[in-house]
């Protein structure tokens, strides 16, 4: 019977130390990520596969079948829901074990008054109730989420800052961003890069996501505070993931109780 193997669902600095963990550990992996810049975050050793490119929730599920998976480990961005939503189906369709690695979000501090941080429901909410026309806006939110801005250029100076990437790239042309309106950097980005940035384009609001500290969102906080600038903060979307924890060294636990039953199991006996 051929090994089975846990599917790591990354892209993330998370999921990037899990995988050195599962390295170490000899367990068996294959790792899932769309950009081909993402595969530089896990290293290279003859456990670990890493596959590139978006997989569709049709492909899921005979990716499994295909690639031998036993357990799905979720540690996929906490805005990432579509493939959180496919794996959990899929997990649930062939009888999978699944665990959601879920970065601890940030708490709100004393600190963060003085700079006006506000959760706010999500970006559509935002735009709309026209708290932000006539400001001047930094939008740290992943390109995906720019193309709902594009009818906002005229009235709100909008700036974004992006992966640095082709597709990053054409997404921010293609909603109306131009070239002095935009930076590509990537993360982690320091406090002093940071805060530069926004007196150099003179931000006034800064809207981001609920990424936790791994996201850079603790970064955004203090030089909110250091610059008494509104932080606009868009919660994560809610998913019922079926087990979850915020520790990575609990999810390595799981994956080595999770190995061990792959190599004592045989092809009648269900995963527990």
């Amino acid at each position: 019977m051929e090994c089975l193997r846990i599917w790591l669902i990354g892209g993330t600095r998370d999921s990037a130390e899990v995988a050195r963990g599962l390295v170490e550990a000899e367990i068996p992996c294959v790792v899932t990520v769309t950009t081909p810049a993402a595969t530089r975050l896990y290293p290279q050793a003859p456990t670990l596969t890493v596959r590139v490119g978006k997989l569709t929730r049709e492909q899921l599920f005979t990716f499994v079948v295909d690639e031998s998976i036993g357990a799905v480990l979720d540690a996929s961005h906490p805005f990432a829901v579509e493939i959180s939503h496919g794996a959990i189906a899929t997990a649930q369709q062939h009888h999978l074990p699944y665990l959601r690695l879920e970065r601890p979000p940030i708490t709100l501090e004393a600190s963060d008054t003085e700079a006006t941080v506000t959760e706010v429901p999500d970006l559509g909410t935002l735009l709309a109730n026209g708290s932000l026309q006539g400001e001047r806006v930094l939008l740290t939110l992943g390109y995906r989420s720019l193309g709902a801005c594009r009818p906002w250029h005229q009235h709100i100076t909008l700036f974004a800052r992006i992966l640095p990437s082709t597709t990053a790239l054409t997404a921010a042309f293609a909603a109306g961003f131009t070239a002095d309106r935009l930076i590509a950097l990537r993360p982690p980005i320091s406090p002093d890069l940071e805060r530069a940035l926004w007196q150099q384009w003179q931000i006034t609001t800064v809207v981001s996501k609920a990424s936790g500290q791994a996201g850079g969102e603790d970064t955004k906080r203090q030089v909110a505070a250091q610059l008494g600038i509104p932080l606009l903060i868009v919660a994560r979307p809610q998913v019922a993931y079926p087990r979850q924890t915020d520790s990575v060294a609990e999810a390595l636990t799981i994956c080595q109780h999770w190995s061990q039953i792959f190599r004592s199991r045989s092809n009648n006996h269900p995963l527990e």
